[in-house]
């Protein structure tokens, strides 16, 4: 079945300019006659302009608002389509889970562990093809940042605005992000699943190895990335616009030092990978290659007509129609006068 649209519909309205110059030309032509009526009679004017016409400046008007017509069309995209197209989406379902806690922005990976993970997670998005994304922000509790995807925009735009002041409690859930995650994607979906933990694994406080191995029963593989250094860094503070470092309750600065043993236990037990960042890089991109090895599955298929462009043969016809209104003159050629073409 064929089928017609357009596809910049909305500059059809330009149609309307043809019926207010109709208006005015005609207004123009009654004005000239009424003009030249004032000037004498009609017989002696005729007498005195024997090659005028009446009615070529009419046929030419008609001409250019034709050509006028087809332009308009022509801009407003006019497409037909019969071609019905099945397309196939195959890739896995990611869902990450960022930590922004304090201790993340700790500047041991420069120029912090927050910053430094959102700007690899950002080059992840970018290298995703029709795969499905959500973040989960945590650190006392887990909060779904953005749902399950292919918006791959979208995710970039709700990256850019995590930061440590978007959860009301401290701490890291680490077992609450991934609980979190493993409800986060598509239900009943096929494609294989795969959880990002981000995080520097301090002050770990509820049964993730729990959460790690209920998520790998589900089908879903739990990866982790440590950020941070073993040695440890403070954790800056910025007041008044003057830095200072957080202080226990004795005065002691803080020192916040990654957790690595816990985070490769976790990734273990989630049947997955375990990174550490550094400042060389963060490690996304072994995982990328992890999740690549994934089988992909069919998540998505869409059917949709695909339309051509026919806009040139309207351009065409109206620069035909423009071309004719010009070689033909409002006046009478006088070799040609006594052909009564026009009136």
């Amino acid at each position: 079945m064929e089928m017609f649209r357009f596809g910049n519909i909305e500059y059809l309205w330009g149609l309307l300019i043809i019926p207010l110059l109709t208006v005015f030309f005609v207004w123009s032509r009654i004005s000239r006659r009424r003009a030249l009526k004032k000037f004498g009679q009609q017989e002696i004017l005729g007498q005195l302009m024997p090659y005028s016409s009446g009615n070529r400046p009419v046929v030419k008007f008609i001409i250019l608002m034709l050509a006028l017509a087809f332009f308009i069309v022509g801009i407003a995209r006019p497409q037909f389509g019969s071609k019905l197209k099945t397309e196939k989406r195959e890739g896995v379902e990611l869902m990450i889970a960022l930590d922004v806690s304090n201790s993340m922005m700790a500047e041991d990976i420069q120029p912090n562990r927050l910053e430094r993970a959102k700007r690899a997670i950002s080059r992840l998005v970018d290298r995703l093809k029709d795969d499905k994304i959500g973040l989960i922000v945590f650190a006392g509790d887990a909060y779904t940042q953005l749902p399950i995807t292919t918006d791959y925009n979208s995710a970039k735009l709700f990256l850019n605005s995590v930061n440590t002041q978007i959860v009301p409690k401290q701490g890291t859930a680490i077992g609450a992000a991934i609980d979190l995650a493993r409800k986060s994607f598509t239900p009943n979906g096929e494609a294989n699943k795969a959880i990002v933990i981000i995080t520097d694994g301090e002050n770990h406080e509820d049964d993730a190895l729990a959460s790690a191995k209920a998520a790998l029963d589900e089908g879903a593989i739990v990866h982790t990335i440590g950020m941070g250094l073993p040695s440890g860094s403070p954790i800056p503070v910025f007041r008044n616009g003057q830095t200072d470092y957080l202080k226990d309750r004795d005065g002691n600065v803080v020192v916040t030092k990654l957790n690595e043993q816990m985070l490769e236990q976790i990734a273990a037990t989630g049947g997955g990978i375990y990174v550490r960042a550094n400042n060389a890089q963060v490690g996304l991109n072994a995982l990328f290659d992890e999740i690549n090895k994934m089988e992909k599955q069919e998540m998505e298929t869409r059917t949709y007509s695909e339309y051509d462009d026919q806009f040139q043969y309207f351009f065409a016809v109206g620069l035909f129609l423009l071309l004719l209104e010009f070689v033909i003159l409002e006046r009478k050629n006088k070799y040609l006068k006594r052909i009564k073409l026009f009136g």
